[in-house]
């Protein structure tokens, strides 16, 4: 199985939204103030792969993960409940 955002369903059972993800993620980071390259290098990530989550084009689970590892926020910021 092939994970994507297609895959993800909040607690209350409604589907995820890429741009839901997409915005909270560019949220969290201008919130910390890091820079898109300076979350990649926090996070080990490529600037381009950060670039495609905030743009909603990316929702991997362990890039989410380490994002908010970075970012020092639960995943669950990223994810309506």
């Amino acid at each position: 199985m092939t994970i994507s955002i297609n895959n993800f369903a909040s607690a209350n059972g409604t589907q995820l939204s890429p741009q839901h993800i997409a915005a909270a993620v560019a949220e969290a980071r201008r919130a910390v103030g890091y820079s898109i390259e300076e979350l990649a290098i926090t996070t080990g990530l490529v600037g381009d792969e950060i670039v495609r989550i905030e743009n909603g084009m990316d929702a991997d689970p362990a890039k989410l993960r380490r994002i908010a590892a970075a970012l020092q926020v639960p995943v669950s910021k990223f994810l309506p409940v």
